[in-house]
């Protein structure tokens, strides 16, 4: 004869925390991003990234598809190589210099994983992409931002 339980019915488990973990829930939606043209001059760049404080962002095409990330870093390699070979920075364009190959995660992704693709890649942004559409862009502080309000919770 078989153990019987007499607990009776049981209610259905809480969660420990119901906090949002997701990149959705930390990225910068691309309505909010500064975007970042292929034909736009190096200095243009320049200019926004210090204005805005920021260290680098996407570059779409007229239509708005990624093609690509433009950095503080692409920026400098602009300039050493216009002071290397003695000519003039203003007509070089981003097209020349942004990264093509860029890395993307989806929007739908625990930010913990995440955390730990920034470690190892050695990125500070990536683009947020859902069904090949870019929807935002995800900081290395977005990662930082989302550990800090659950902090107090079981990972």
């Amino acid at each position: 004869m078989g153990i019987k339980s007499f607990r009776g019915a049981q209610a259905e488990q809480k969660k420990e925390y119901d906090a949002p973990i997701l990149v959705s829930d930390y990225m910068t939606k691309v309505k909010d991003l500064i975007l970042f043209k292929p034909d736009h001059s190096v200095l243009e760049v320049m200019e926004v990234l210090i204005k805005k404080r920021i260290s680098g962002g996407p570059v779409v095409d007229n239509t708005g598809k990624l093609v690509g990330m433009i950095s503080e870093g692409d920026c400098m390699k602009q300039v050493s190589e216009s002071r290397y070979f003695n000519m003039p920075m203003g007509d070089q364009t981003v097209e020349k210099y942004m990264y093509k190959n860029v890395q993307t995660i989806e929007w739908d992704q625990n930010i913990f994983d995440i955390a730990r693709l920034f470690y190892d890649s050695k990125r500070r942004r990536f683009p947020v992409m859902q069904d090949g559409k870019m929807v935002g862009q995800i900081s290395r502080k977005d990662i930082l931002k989302g550990a800090l309000k659950l902090s107090g919770q079981s990972w």
